[in-house]
């Protein structure tokens, strides 16, 4: 079977299960299933898919050196592996945020 045919029942799956695949479907979206993202393909990901976990990123110098950390094998593009660097990155962050703000 091709795996980008692969589909699950999403309603066998669990929460956690559920998240992974939006995760992989996002990726794969915007990197018309290459397996890359373009620099430009990841800034449209996480402007369109992540507005409220970045809002606080107010100069763009800031989202491109972000994106240059996360290149780090260095051919300009954001493998599968960078990607979920950056999903988790972000999760940590936004974790971090919660948690600070529910002690206080």
């Amino acid at each position: 079977m091709d795996k980008r045919s692969r589909s699950y029942d999403r309603e066998e799956l669990t929460e956690l299960e559920n998240a992974m695949v939006t995760i992989m479907r996002v990726f794969h979206l915007y990197s018309r299933y290459q397996c890359k993202l373009k620099k430009a393909d990841l800034k449209k990901l996480i402007n369109k898919e992540l507005p409220q976990f970045i809002q606080e990123i107010h100069e763009p110098q800031v989202l491109d050196q972000l994106i240059a950390d996360l290149d780090i094998n260095g051919d300009s593009e954001i493998d599968f592996q960078e990607y979920s660097t950056l999903i988790a990155m972000v999760t940590v962050a936004c974790q971090q945020f919660f948690v600070h703000k529910e002690s206080k």
